[in-house]
């Protein structure tokens, strides 16, 4: 049966450089990222980027996402869906995830759902200020996104940052393992190589 670990924190926190970090380490296994399992919002452009919210839990389809964890669990694959974020919608095109000893699953609202809770083995929480995650979430939607800086700010100011406070930092709370600094605290990092890298060298064992 896979062990599932959820690795969570608020927008820019430095989740997915962890994942990185480790899968260099590690070796492979698989991801999910709770992004893939956005609702579409095709309506939503940088003028009026924040008719949809995306830092709010409806904004996800935690139904299916439930059921493709069970289904990791239970060693089936899975076809996880993928998500254009210049468009703000769920593509037609799946992607395959192979079921093994060991699922990472990231993304800012894990904690919330306790469906999604429950089928944690281990839990996460990267622990980064405010201003540093700003940051970085500035630079992603402008480079990656095709975002306007003031579409990033408006963004932040309406939606992402009230959704920090009210859904994704009282999660804290649910952590098994509080990161400071993401992926910079090498030590944190020394102790879930280690948790992981036993999963994975046991992955042919009874």
């Amino acid at each position: 049966m896979a062990r599932i670990i959820g690795i969570t924190g608020g927008s820019g926190s430095g989740k997915t450089t962890i994942v990185r970090k480790i899968s260099e380490i590690v070796g492979s296994f698989a991801v999910l990222p709770q992004d893939n399992y956005y609702q579409s919002a095709e309506h939503v452009n940088n003028t009026n980027i924040t008719a949809f919210n995306f830092d709010h839990p409806s904004a996800f389809d935690s139904d299916l996402l439930v059921r493709h964890l069970e289904d990791l669990r239970a060693g089936k694959a899975i076809q996880t869906p993928q998500y254009d974020f210049v468009n703000h919608r769920r593509l037609p095109e799946t992607v395959t995830v192979e079921p093994g000893r060991l699922v990472v699953l990231e993304g800012i609202m894990i904690f919330f759902e306790p469906r999604v809770r429950e089928l944690l083995d281990l839990r996460i929480y990267v622990d980064t200020p405010d201003d540093i995650r700003f940051i970085r979430r500035l630079k992603r939607d402008i480079d990656d996104r095709g975002r306007t800086v003031q579409s990033v700010i408006n963004q932040y100011m309406e939606t992402v940052r009230p959704g920090h406070y009210d859904f994704i930092e009282p999660t804290k709370a649910y952590a098994d393992l509080i990161i400071p600094e993401g992926g910079n605290n090498e030590k944190a990092l020394e102790v879930l190589v280690s948790f992981m890298g036993q999963i994975v060298k046991n992955q042919n064992g009874p």
